[in-house]
């Protein structure tokens, strides 16, 4: 890769996946319409003679593709992650994650850009049928799904599959994310509980019964799978040039473990106030827990435990509390 198109460059893991490549001395185009994205974040890359900023959204199917021209591999990680609330805005899934997809595809035919990249996740699975003996593999059955964002994501990938079986793409790379964390970090569990807990110390309200079965990957580990992956070039070979690999750590952590280790990293002990049942939310799943031999085998592991991660992202929250304030 030559050129790198990357959607939702200016987000938590576009931003660092565009510094990763630009130390890696590759061009990079970033796509961002900054709704959620942080334009602070690409602070060094917007500094770098390989970087261009276009600011613009994937429902703007002329502009994208006109932004799009030159590039060699797309990175496409834009995408509406807000599980909890799907139902207060049901369509933003199906444009935000679906529609815009499509998009970025017909951009890259356009463009004759034939290699790419998806963030999926491991919501696709809805309820899988998960033990800590048998986590679940990229070769599970989809059972019904559980969440807007999650069916969007399936959508997504069934896009995916049909243009690279189509002979539209050449190589297509399905990344099934579990929870990202990390610097940059602006969504998620780590995030709620120490806005929490800077505003009231001695209590915290928790969704669901804390034990709830979590796995998290740190978002470098993230990124180094993605490169690892895609410079192998493991799709092109593939039969119909789709690959689609789980990305995570070998490992899971209760709700209830992550409070300890917040709790104790920023020296509290809040009195917990659980809202009751083995669920957080409408579409949250109770044991998200990936089968990451496939990555694995390719050479690539995690560096960082989860707790090492969680422990990281509330560091980097510690310092950088204007995320609080951007994000309302």
């Amino acid at each position: 890769m030559h050129h790198v198109f990357v959607t939702g460059c200016a987000g938590f893991i576009g931003s660092t996946l565009v510094d990763r490549l630009l130390a890696d001395g590759v061009n990079v185009t970033g796509w961002d319409n900054l709704s959620t994205g942080q334009e602070r974040f690409l602070a060094g890359a917007l500094k770098h003679p390989r970087f261009r900023l276009v600011r613009g959204d994937n429902l703007d199917l002329p502009a994208l593709t006109a932004a799009m021209q030159g590039a060699d591999f797309v990175f496409h990680l834009a995408a509406n992650a807000d599980i909890k609330d799907g139902w207060s805005h049901p369509r933003k899934d199906l444009e935000q994650n679906t529609i815009a997809t499509f998009n970025v595809l017909e951009a890259m035919r356009a463009n004759g850009v034939k290699r790419i990249a998806f963030s999926s996740t491991g919501s696709v699975y809805g309820e899988a049928l998960v033990t800590p003996e048998r986590p679940t593999p990229e070769t599970d059955a989809f059972p019904v799904q559980t969440s807007l964002y999650g069916a969007s994501k399936t959508a997504g990938e069934g896009l995916l599959a049909a243009y690279a079986e189509g002979a539209q793409i050449a190589e297509a790379y399905i990344f099934r994310f579990v929870s990202i964390l990390g610097e940059r970090y602006t969504h998620g569990h780590v995030f709620d509980f120490y806005q929490q807990l800077v505003e009231h110390p001695d209590w915290l309200r928790v969704l669901g019964d804390g034990t709830q079965r979590k796995s998290y990957l740190y978002v470098q580990d993230c990124i180094d799978a993605m490169l690892h992956v895609t410079r192998r070039a493991t799709a092109r070979e593939a039969k119909h040039h789709t690959q689609v690999y789980n990305l995570g750590t070998p490992e899971f952590v209760q709700v209830n473990d992550s409070i300890r280790a917040i709790c104790a990293a920023l020296g509290l002990k809040p009195r917990l106030d659980y809202t009751g049942g083995n669920k957080g939310w409408i579409g949250d799943n109770p044991f998200i827990f990936l089968d990451t031999k496939k990555i694995q085998s390719t050479g690539w592991k995690p560096k960082l435990t989860i707790e090492q991660g969680i422990i990281r992202t509330l560091r980097w929250l510690e310092a950088n509390r204007w995320v609080y304030e951007a994000r309302k």
